[in-house]
């Protein structure tokens, strides 16, 4: 089989219903044997209707979107000769925050949460493909929160559970239950304000999903 090129790569992504989040290549945080690893994440707009019309989301088992993950990423893999990483299934947990922050395609935001040049706060790894053989990858997009003067994401959360300090779960979840808040049903507020997250495409519904995994 030919060393797939980076085109290559994102034809079948995208044709398995994921879109390229970035990519990293010869770094020291890559595995044993990797030489470039292309993260993938869910293809918008259009991922949640999709996804909830497979197998995995309407047998009414536990992880729906993992095990889809798993099947299709898995797949993916095979197809184009690479090894499959994914964020859950451990310990030991890949290092997929510190691969998105090397990818230089994902940054520390002013609340503490990754965001993503095109998917905002709304970013989620769904997993990454590696490959033993380099690849050229185009040079990644700036910082959006650089340009961003308003930073409604600082001031979206109802009991501002984010600060310098860290992230407060416990008030956050307690939050969830209160009357009035929506972050339930549409999605975490903070990640609502992001500017690059409102042209993302998620759908609310699929917000709600992992808001619902999340509680």
């Amino acid at each position: 089989m030919t060393a797939p090129a980076l085109p290559q790569i994102a034809e079948a992504a995208q044709a398995a219903g994921l879109d390229i989040f970035g990519g990293v290549s010869n770094a020291g945080s890559l595995p044993p044997g990797i030489a470039t690893l292309i993260l993938l994440g869910p293809l918008e707009p259009g991922f949640w209707p999709r996804f909830t019309a497979t197998p995995e989301y309407g047998d009414g088992q536990p992880d729906p979107l993992d095990r889809w993950s798993s099947r299709v990423i898995g797949t993916l893999a095979a197809q184009l000769g690479a090894q499959a990483f994914f964020p859950f299934g451990g310990p030991p947990w890949q290092p997929f925050t510190g691969w998105a922050r090397d990818s230089g395609r994902a940054h520390i935001s002013p609340v503490g949460l990754l965001v993503h040049d095109s998917a905002g706060l709304m970013i989620s790894y769904r997993g990454a493909l590696g490959f033993a053989h380099a690849i050229d990858l185009p040079p990644p997009a700036p910082n959006p929160c650089t340009t961003c003067s308003d930073r409604p994401c600082l001031t979206a959360c109802p009991v501002d559970a984010f600060s310098p300090q860290g992230y407060d779960v416990a008030a956050c979840k307690a939050d969830l239950e209160r009357t009035g808040n929506d972050c339930l049903t549409r999605g975490c507020a903070v990640r609502r304000a992001c500017p690059v997250s409102r042209t993302h495409g998620r759908v609310e519904s699929q917000s709600a999903f992992h808001m619902r995994a999340f509680q």
